[in-house]
């Protein structure tokens, strides 16, 4: 809104000529989202604590886990108001790379916010059945799998619709058929959110590798929206995907801003409200700089905590099938899945944990930078 309000005075005043920087705007963003979740933020946790919005505690957890238990949960309002709001003020909102990013996370936070809502205020513990999860999902996948191969936001000739590209090789792409491009739009933007949603289970966690991905996809969109750092670079050139900077730096600053209050002790979670809705953002916002493998590097702590769920669910089965429950107990690939858990029961202590995690994940946004050169 502020765009299309000051951007036009540069004509006359230079100094709204600043407007029609992204760099500037993106900065704006940041500035408006930290003041968001700021003036918002304890008046959203005091109203969760009225409504009793408490966080439910899994049996069989870790001790140090039960004080968390009442702990206001849905903090993810925190994130969406944070990041939706800034987005409108100094994006335009015309640009369809951005209406998509503001769609995805709307969307997938519906989602998340039908379970947290199913679990802590009608007390079912299961939340939102696993399949509808996935529907929900799913169905915007498939939706944003269709738009992108049928209206395609760049054009053609830049890169072909149902194209990705690979890192670490140079003028290397994927090019899918569309029903192949489209299982895998929704793949991404599935697995993703998902991912996210599991990382989500210590103090300031997955608020902090949020802020990392964010920082470095909003980095990515900016050299991908300009044609003279990607004619230097010999990269692709994706007219208008700039724009997603500023979406990527609001949120970035939505995820600072809640990691206030989301550090330990945390004061509020952010629950699948926000999770989802950020594992949403990231995915598709990879999907439209054509970066989905980058994701995974960019991503690789998220990568790891879906992938060792994966992993103990699957052999713990493929055990308890072939050789019993007592082997299957005993031969568990980890002590606790997620990952985090494990290193908890290692006797690592939760702060650590996060910490490290958080190095962990500003390592592999540094490797994703690297590609830039690396081909």
């Amino acid at each position: 809104m502020l765009y299309h309000l000051l951007a036009p005075l540069g004509r006359d005043y230079i100094i709204f000529n600043l407007f029609n920087y992204i760099s500037f705007r993106a900065a704006g963003a940041v500035v408006t989202a930290l003041l968001i979740a700021f003036a918002a933020g304890p008046a959203i946790i005091a109203r969760l604590h009225a409504l009793k919005v408490g966080q439910v505690v899994r049996t069989g957890l870790l001790a140090n886990h039960e004080v968390k238990r009442g702990t206001p949960t849905m903090g993810g309002f925190i994130i969406l108001l944070a990041t939706v709001v800034p987005t409108l003020l100094w994006a335009p909102l015309t640009n369809r790379f951005v209406l998509v990013a503001i769609l995805a996370t709307l969307w997938t936070g519906a989602i998340g916010f039908l379970d947290d809502y199913l679990k802590v205020v009608q007390g079912k513990p299961r939340g939102l059945v696993a399949r509808w999860k996935l529907i929900g999902q799913m169905t915007f996948g498939i939706a944003l799998g269709l738009y992108l191969w049928l209206q395609p936001v760049v054009p053609e000739t830049t890169l072909p619709a149902t194209a990705s590209v690979l890192p670490f090789l140079k003028y290397t792409v994927v090019l899918f058929l569309p029903i192949t491009y489209i299982g895998f739009v929704t793949f991404v933007v599935t697995g993703s959110s998902n991912a996210v949603n599991m990382t989500d289970g210590l103090d300031g966690l997955a608020t902090g590798l949020t802020a990392i991905a964010a920082a470095t996809f909003a980095f990515f969109a900016y050299l991908f929206g300009r044609i003279d750092t990607t004619t230097y670079l010999n990269f692709y050139y994706l007219p208008g995907a700039g724009e997603l900077t500023v979406f990527c730096a609001a949120l970035m600053g939505a995820a600072l801003g809640f990691l206030w209050f989301n550090a330990h002790p945390a004061q509020v979670f952010m629950g699948d409200t926000g999770s989802l809705a950020i594992g949403g953002a990231l995915g598709t916002v990879a999907i439209l700089l054509r970066a989905e493998f980058l994701l995974v590097i960019i991503g690789g702590v998220f990568v790891a905590e879906q992938v060792s769920v994966i992993l103990q669910m699957g052999v713990y089965k493929w055990h308890k099938r072939t050789r019993g429950r007592e082997y299957a107990d005993a031969h568990r690939v980890f002590r606790m899945a997620p990952l985090h858990h494990h290193f908890e029961k290692k006797g690592w202590p939760e702060t650590q944990v996060v910490v490290r995690f958080w190095v962990l994940g500003l390592l592999c946004a540094l490797v994703a930078l690297a590609t830039l050169k690396v081909r």
